[in-house]
């Protein structure tokens, strides 16, 4: 809001003393088709103006921003004109009670103050001091990338020798936590593990908190280099039995730098691939298809474009590949039927945006990686779990593919488990969908925290 010096000069004494009640985080829940969704705003003094950004915990958006903010006579006014969203509510007795509006449609939304540091998500099992364990606040650095990597090492008060751990995360960039929709999975983990006598490195992963080294180059490979790093590390301080727990791509992760290096005594891989991984998104793709009530038509007809787009990605040889990955999505667009089919400038765009994605050199190398490769080179103690709603890492094909690997290496030392009803995130789930993980409180099931810690300590 522009204003002359001199109502600057007047309005900043007195807007100082007003807007600083309401400064700060505040969250509520949205009720839509009988879920609540939980909203976060947050408001900050910038000058003489008021700034507010959101957050929309349940589905991972974090400091959206807004355009307009006003607090006057208690009255407040938040407007986000990107993503047509208003909000208006009058503060009173520490809570604003207003109406939020987006899109034509308008429900109440009641907001309270947020505290420092707590989660608008129920999270009951994220860990809450205080901890009768050592915590000790780490950086090292990959001697291959040059890059410095920052984490948390949890270990036992009471003991003087015990197994380590180093955690693994999967695809994407995630804090140490691994955390997700509120979920703070590797803290839970290592929290659980300290109190039962086992030590814990969970490390950001690049470009993340402290950790650097994120470019559009990296590959699955150079996150092994990291996770390699992260066990020189430990050796280095003088632990000796050491292992790796990998989720998702992190449970590929692990058997590469085993079967590497010898100072991994054990592994467990929560949902790791154990198929070739252009089978294991098509398994993934069909899943999370029926999930969503795609018909048998647009399932097979999306396994037919993507097993030769994996194809092409994964055999070619030329230069040009994002030119020829753009021109089959085209020529497969425009195969639809006459009511699907989009206009010509929407295909375009489509295609310009999924041959992007295609040929980025992490989705390149993944594509191309065949698990057995690595799964059948150890020899060493492997915990293998998954659930049976995973509809990411499909459970059936992947744990099969695992133990296959395993038995070709002539390892006596692994188990295989399979957790019914549990999802992707190893929570107990009804449907097991992408959407599910930020609905359900629980964070992890006890039962997989106490199958990974017993078989540990059992070892």
């Amino acid at each position: 809001m522009k204003r002359t010096f001199l109502t600057i000069a007047f309005f900043f004494c007195f807007s100082n003393l007003f807007s600083q009640e309401i400064i700060g985080s505040w969250a509520g829940e949205l009720s839509v088709s009988g879920t609540k969704l939980p909203l976060v705003f947050n408001i900050k003094q910038n000058g003489v103006e008021l700034i507010t950004t959101m957050d929309s915990p349940m589905q991972g958006a974090k400091d959206l921003p807004t355009d307009n903010t006003s607090f006057v006579d208690n009255k407040l006014s938040i407007d986000a004109k990107k993503f047509g969203i208003s909000y208006k509510g009058k503060f009173e007795n520490e809570t604003i009670n207003g109406t939020f509006s987006q899109g034509g449609a308008s429900m109440p939304l009641i907001l309270s103050r947020k505290k420092e540091g707590e989660s608008a998500l129920k999270r009951p099992q994220t860990p809450q001091p205080p901890f009768n364990y050592k915590i000790e606040e780490v950086t090292f650095t990959n001697p291959i990338d040059k890059n410095t990597l920052a984490g948390t090492l949890t270990t036992p008060a009471d003991k003087k020798t015990f197994p380590i751990v180093v955690l693994i995360s999967g695809s994407g960039q995630q804090n140490r936590d691994s955390e997700i929709f509120g979920h703070k999975s590797f803290w839970v983990i290592a929290d659980d593990f300290a109190k039962k006598g086992i030590g814990v490195l969970r490390v950001d992963d690049r470009g993340t908190g402290g950790s650097n080294g994120i470019s559009r180059d990296v590959t699955t490979q150079n996150f092994a280099g990291d996770t390699n790093a992260a066990v020189e590390f430990l050796a280095q301080k003088g632990f000796t039995n050491i292992g790796l727990i990998g989720h998702s791509e992190g449970g590929i992760i692990a058997p590469m730098v085993a079967s590497q290096n010898p100072k991994v005594k054990f592994i467990i891989a929560m949902a790791g691939p154990g198929v070739p991984t252009d089978e294991l998104l098509l398994l993934q793709t069909n899943a999370i298809g029926k999930a969503s009530g795609a018909s048998e038509e647009e399932l097979k007809s999306d396994a037919e474009t993507n097993r030769k787009l994996y194809a092409l990605v994964k055999n070619y040889s030329r230069t040009n590949l994002k030119e020829e990955v753009k021109k089959m999505i085209v020529e497969s667009m425009q195969q639809l039927s006459k009511g699907q089919l989009p206009d010509a400038a929407a295909i375009e765009q489509t295609a310009e945006k999924e041959s992007t994605q295609a040929v980025i050199p992490w989705f390149v190398y993944f594509i191309k990686i065949n698990p057995d490769a690595y799964w059948s080179k150890l020899k060493i103690p492997v915990l293998a779990i998954n659930g049976t709603k995973d509809l990411q890492v499909i459970s059936k094909e992947n744990l099969a593919g695992i133990k296959a690997s395993l038995e070709k290496a002539k390892n006596k030392k692994f188990e295989i488990v399979e957790f019914p009803n549990l999802n992707h995130l190893f929570q107990e789930a009804k449907t097991g969908t992408i959407e599910e993980y930020g609905q359900l409180e629980q964070t992890i099931a006890p039962q997989v925290l106490d199958k990974m810690s017993s078989w540990i300590l059992n070892r």
